[in-house]
């Protein structure tokens, strides 16, 4: 058998080659293979073509590889065209390929199979390649780098101490507004105690106009009366301050006479489940509350008075008494300043 001979033509960048063989002292058909790739430099990434023409006897059955070797530097882009075979027995296969590496890359695409009266031949495409130059410049130590820089500091969780900082804030306005409408409400309730009755009187009016029974609240009616009736009691009585708790304004309030304890305790046992238990109230017992809130009003007021004039009756019955006692004890003196000039005349006689 006589060894392939290889023609590579070198204009335009196409190679030829022409194959013969013989086989037990008979000619065999000829075999032409002609290679093209274009543009035969590029850059990493850039496309290119590669031709393949195969130009075989009539009736051949030419076989193109389907892709390059998955391990080499080049990738199919696009499927393999194939242009069937002309007049002349020429079969043409176009590749577009793109190359991930740089230096001379072989393709790497794998032998055409020729098969002629059932007798298969290969033609080897290992001798195309495809020259990958480099896009950096031609002494990359002209480039001086730049001082690698600190690494950044891990900044933790700093949003923890801005949450925080605001928590505290909000804890501060709450608190200064809970101060303010404290000193508020002891400042309108004991500005004038005489004046205390006649506001929560005014504010059960103010009360009942806004129909918040009607309306369906009839807890939020309830909570408000439970409310004037705290405020009278703070400003009547020294002990009722605004803050106690129930239970806590029960015990403050043990000695007072002038207090319904009974109707007091009932009442504020009530409000406590419909404000702080969500107990549902009907129409006719938050009405009846309300009118239970200004009853003790009333009540207190009356035992209130009746204290207070009671207290001023004793204290003017103190004064006279101590405005008798006063003037005996003037009188008394007055006499006996009067016989003092007396005894030293009679000694002297």
């Amino acid at each position: 058998m006589r060894a392939f001979r290889t023609l590579r033509r070198l204009a335009g960048g196409a190679v030829v080659v022409l194959l013969a063989a013989t086989a037990a002292g008979a000619q065999a058909p000829r075999v032409r293979l002609g290679t093209l790739v274009s543009p035969d430099t590029v850059t990493v990434g850039d496309p290119f073509v590669v031709t393949v023409r195969v130009q075989a006897p009539p009736g051949a059955q030419v076989t193109f590889p389907a892709a390059p070797d998955s391990g080499a530097g080049v990738e199919l882009l696009d499927p393999r065209r194939d242009r069937a075979a002309t007049d002349s027995g020429e079969v043409t296969a176009t590749y577009r390929l793109a190359a991930w590496d740089v230096g001379t890359l072989p393709l790497k695409l794998g032998n055409v199979v020729v098969t002629v009266d059932g007798a298969a031949r290969e033609v080897s495409l290992a001798s195309l390649s495809v020259h990958v130059r480099s896009v950096l410049p031609a002494d990359s130590a002209l480039r001086v780098p730049k001082p690698p820089r600190e690494p950044l500091a891990d900044p933790g969780l700093w949003w923890l101490r801005w949450l925080l900082l605001a928590l505290a804030l909000l804890a501060l306005l709450a608190l200064l507004l809970w101060l303010a409408r404290r000193w508020w409400r002891n400042r309108r309730t004991a500005a004038r105690p005489d004046d205390a009755y006649a506001a929560a009187l005014a504010a059960f009016e103010r009360l009942d106009r806004m129909q918040l029974v009607a309306s369906g609240e009839t807890g939020r009616h309830v909570a408000l009366a439970e409310e004037i009736l705290r405020d009278y009691l703070a400003a009547r009585l020294p002990e009722a301050t605004p803050s106690r708790t129930s239970t806590e304004l029960r015990a403050a309030l043990a000695t007072r006479e002038e207090v319904p304890h009974d109707r007091l305790g009932a009442l504020l046992e009530l409000t406590d489940l419909v404000k702080f238990a969500a107990w549902p109230i009907a129409a006719a017992p938050a009405t009846e509350a309300a009118q239970e809130a200004r009853g003790i009003v009333d009540a207190v007021e009356r035992g209130v008075r009746e204290r207070e004039a009671r207290e001023r009756e004793e204290a003017e019955q103190r004064a006279r008494m101590e405005r008798d006692a006063q003037r005996r004890y003037e009188e008394e003196q007055r006499r006996r300043s009067k016989q003092r000039p007396d005894a030293p005349t009679d000694r002297a006689a």
